[in-house]
Parts: structure tokens; C-alpha cells; sequence
């Protein structure tokens, strides 16, 4: 895979880089990128198990913002680290890091189906949604060499936030009221999360395809040109 660019323009982008700068020119020498990885998917574990664990103690919901947290410091600081020392691994990197966001993510939204707060079907559907996501910023980073980030000023910071703020919510008012119906409030922040990546990916897709073809024309027959 040809070394891809990074496009990166969430909300927070600009101050969290700084941010992780900083970090990473003040962490210890004897840690390195690898440790700070699996840091981010224990932490996404820890996560998971807590949202689940919360079903029964609804104090376990702390321990799920402080994973969220963890997660953050481990996952965003892992590349920064490796730029700020020099210690780049292109295709390893990318390939660890993302593989494993992807097993953090399935971990975090098992611990969500098993926790009471969402329903299994709606965090499986958030799961797929998710993974088909993913499978497109891939297939465009090898393809475009351009690995997107963000969507519309959100990244995964900014969805951390939003996961972190919807949990503290559920510490007092676990279920919303839309058209005279309960609902659990994280089944409609699960579905409008899907609705959202659905018309993510369609309008990326489109993009996609027309930068593609844009690139690679069909040849003009020698007949039809006359």
C-alpha cells in the first residue's frame, strides 16, 4: 500500500493534535507506540465489561466513561508518539491500530447489548453499520491513498464524547418519551448513529466512485472516436 495522507478536520482536530504533542514529548522513553495500543483495547474490554456489569450496579457506568477516557489516551497517542520519535511503521501501524478498533468496538457494543440500556438488535445493527464504514475508509485509503478521519467535524474524539455524555445521562434518565412511547435512550442514539454512518457512507461512496472514474476513464475506441 502507497503511504497514504491523513485527512483529519473533526471539530477538535487542531487542539487535540497539540494536545498529544505535548503528551508524547513528555511520556517516558521505555514506552512505546505498542504499549500505548494495547492500552486503548484493554481499555475498550474494560469498557465493554463495565456497560455490561451495569446492568446490576449502575456504578459500573463510571468505569465505562473512565475506559472511554483510557481509551482515548492510548488509541490517539499511539501514531502521535511514533511520528514524535521518528519511529514510523507505515503498514504495520496502520493495520494493528486498525484491526484493533476494530475488536475494541465489537468488545464496547457487546458490553451495550448485554448491559440492559440497548437493546442486542440495535447494537448488532450499529456493529454492521459500523464495520461496512470502515470497510469503505480502508478500501479508500488503499485505493486514493487518503485515509479519512472525520465526517461532517466528527471524529472518533468527538464520538468518544458523545458516548461518554449519553452515558452520564443514563445515570438519570436511562429511557426518552418520542410520540407517547418509552424508548431507551440509547436505542435512539444507536439508530440515529446508524442513520448518520448510513448516509456517511453512501455520500462517500459516491465520492469515491466518481474520483475513480474520474482517474481511470473507460479507453475511447479508435471507431467510436470518429
Amino acid at each position: 500500500m502507497a503511504e497514504h495522507v491523513r485527512d483529519h478536520r473533526s471539530v477538535l482536530a487542531a487542539a487535540e493534535k497539540r494536545l498529544l504533542i505535548a503528551i508524547a514529548r513528555r511520556l517516558p522513553t521505555w514506552i512505546n507506540s505498542d504499549h500505548l495500543t494495547a492500552l486503548g483495547l484493554l481499555a475498550m474490554g474494560m469498557g465493554g465489561a463495565a456497560y455490561a456489569l451495569a446492568r446490576w450496579d449502575v456504578r459500573f457506568l463510571w468505569l465505562a466513561i473512565t475506559a472511554l477516557a483510557v481509551n482515548w489516551f492510548g488509541d490517539s497517542l499511539d501514531g502521535t508518539l511514533a511520528r514524535v520519535r521518528g519511529h514510523q511503521r507505515p503498514r504495520y501501524g496502520f493495520y494493528v491500530d486498525h484491526v484493533v478498533d476494530c475488536f475494541g468496538v465489537l468488545f464496547l457494543l457487546a458490553g451495550l447489548a448485554l448491559s440492559g440500556y440497548m437493546s442486542p438488535l440495535v447494537a448488532m445493527a450499529l456493529l454492521v453499520a459500523y464495520f461496512m464504514l470502515s470497510i469503505e475508509i480502508y478500501l479508500a485509503t488503499y485505493c486514493l491513498t487518503v485515509f479519512r478521519l472525520s465526517f461532517w467535524g466528527f471524529g472518533p474524539t468527538e464520538l468518544r464524547l458523545l458516548l461518554a455524555i449519553g452515558t452520564v445521562a443514563l445515570l438519570f434518565r436511562p429511557t426518552v418519551e418520542i410520540l407517547g412511547s418509552r424508548h431507551l435512550l440509547f436505542d435512539v442514539g444507536g439508530i440515529a448513529a446508524i442513520a448518520g454512518i448510513a448516509v456517511a457512507l453512501l455520500v462517500a461512496v459516491v465520492q469515491n466512485v466518481r474520483a475513480l472514474y474520474r482517474a481511470e476513464p473507460l479507453p475511447v475506441l479508435a471507431g467510436a472516436a470518429r
